[in-house]
């Protein structure tokens, strides 16, 4: 054969792996170690009814010490009489131990699914078309396999951080009033979770077209409050109306409810967010995002962007809906009494009382009585987002999503981070798990997350904790 022929023969080989495309390639050795720590983390069933914590926290004890770690460093904390609400809390030691750890917190317990409800079996991981599906595929074992994975590697790599690494997984985050061991770690041991801050769940990255557009930081969260709202009378037979009707009355105070806005007011997180989003929006909206940016705020401006998206009214205002009604004994007697539950988002900084008298006076009638149900919301300031917290974040950003927006936002839910900042431990919603409009379906059917947004999220959670456990005081 000349010459002239093997080259060509060359050049036709390499055109033709050109046209065929690159053939997929196996998992890297430590992208495999992690997809299997995920698997096992997301098939342990941690729901409430049946599950187990305390199992899901043995086994990524059991990766934790087959890396290296100290037993001692790695210990299963649960109160005495709930032995299957078991939290993990392990430590990766620094070198300078007058530093305050950084804290890694992601709870592992899932919320209810039925398999005649899914798709899929949803304690069986499937990957498929691109993306992952399971209970608790994105919330929240996504963060805590990926937080657990960074510590094996952290071990077997010999890394030693300036600070002491603190990972926590637990339980009972999806059903705060049965039992969460936030909570209760914070009031009977509180050095477990003690750090100088927290990343936890409460933010991720928004795609469009399938492209990273923004990372999202979170800081801050609305507070959680139900109201019990009652009303009574002596009742009498239904054919001898009388003037005073409990489900009436309360149904007149309930429609006053529903068309009462609570005042607009940002706090610097939520403005941050607004600016950034207007750079980011299409014209008409970025106009009226701007308009509730002004002072005094637009509420024209504010209702349309309700229209597009309720969180966006969720993050500019307090918010109070009606969730439950009940009332009545009997089809064929005026009613005795009427009740109706009212689910508050309260914001950041506002006190609980203000509410409930804001509810009383909106209702317009004395005779319904407002009352705070459960425990008082915890009302806590945003932490602040200061260079510290955010330099790091766009410099690891900018090597996975070059040009990517850094958007920081407010949780308009409730995450374990609201026990942690009322201690005075500042919490930061930071996952880089990016998201299309649907969302990960998180406590829907058919959860899932995309493959590429879990490895890349692991990719940047990584170095972004690396970073801040080497950074100084």
């Amino acid at each position: 054969m000349s010459r002239a022929l093997s080259a060509l023969s060359l050049v036709a080989a390499i055109a033709a792996s050109l046209w065929s495309g690159p053939s997929p390639a196996a998992p890297a050795a430590d992208e495999a170690a992690f997809r299997a720590l995920y698997r096992e983390l997301v098939e342990i069933n941690t729901t409430r009814s049946v599950g187990s914590c305390t199992r899901a926290a043995q086994a990524m004890q059991a990766r934790l010490l087959a890396a290296g770690l100290p037993a001692e460093d790695a210990r299963i904390l649960a109160p005495a009489d709930r032995p299957q609400d078991g939290a993990l809390v392990a430590v990766l030691r620094g070198r300078e131990r007058t530093l305050k750890p950084l804290l890694l917190l992601a709870h592992i317990d899932v919320v209810e699914a039925r398999r005649e409800d899914w798709q899929r079996d949803p304690f069986t991981l499937v990957e498929e078309d691109g993306w992952f599906y399971a209970r608790g595929a994105s919330d929240d074992k996504a963060m805590a396999a990926i937080f657990t994975d960074s510590l094996v590697r952290y071990r077997q790599a010999g890394y030693v951080p300036r600070r002491d690494i603190k990972l926590a997984l637990t339980c009972g985050e999806e059903t705060p009033d049965v039992f969460n061991s936030v909570k209760w770690l914070m009031q009977t041991q509180p050095e477990a979770l003690a750090a100088e801050f927290a990343l936890n769940e409460g933010a991720g990255g928004e795609l469009r077209d399938g492209k990273p557009l923004a990372l999202q930081i979170q800081a801050g969260e609305k507070v959680y409050q139900d109201f019990a709202l009652s009303t009574q009378d002596g009742g009498g037979h239904s054919s001898r109306p009388t003037r005073d009707n409990p489900i009436t009355r309360l149904a007149i105070g309930l429609e006053r409810l529903g068309a009462y806005r609570f005042p607009i007011a940002l706090n610097p997180t939520t403005r941050g967010y607004f600016e950034a989003q207007a750079r980011l929006s299409a014209p008409a909206i970025a106009t009226d995002m701007r308009a509730v940016l002004a002072d005094p705020a637009d509420e024209a401006a504010a209702e349309r962007l309700w229209t597009i998206n309720p969180g966006w009214n969720s993050s500019l205002r307090t918010t109070c809906v009606a969730t439950q009604i009940e009332g009545g004994h009997a089809p064929n007697a005026l009613p005795q009494q009427a009740h109706a539950n009212v689910n508050c988002r309260i914001l950041p900084g506002v006190p609980v009382e203000d509410v409930r008298q804001t509810l009383v006076r909106v209702l317009g009638d004395e005779r319904i009585a407002v009352v705070a149900r459960g425990e008082a919301g915890m009302t806590t300031a945003a932490p602040p987002l200061s260079p510290r917290i955010l330099g790091p974040v766009r410099d690891v950003a900018d090597t996975i999503w070059p040009g990517v927006a850094i958007v920081p936002t407010m949780s308009t839910g409730a995450t374990d981070g609201r026990f942690l900042n009322a201690a005075g431990i500042p919490t930061y919603g930071i996952s880089g798990l990016f998201h299309d409009a649907e969302g990960s379906r998180a406590h829907g059917l058919n959860e899932r997350i995309r493959v590429r947004s879990l490895l890349d999220g692991r990719r940047f959670l990584h170095e972004i904790v690396r970073r801040y456990a080497d950074a100084a005081d």
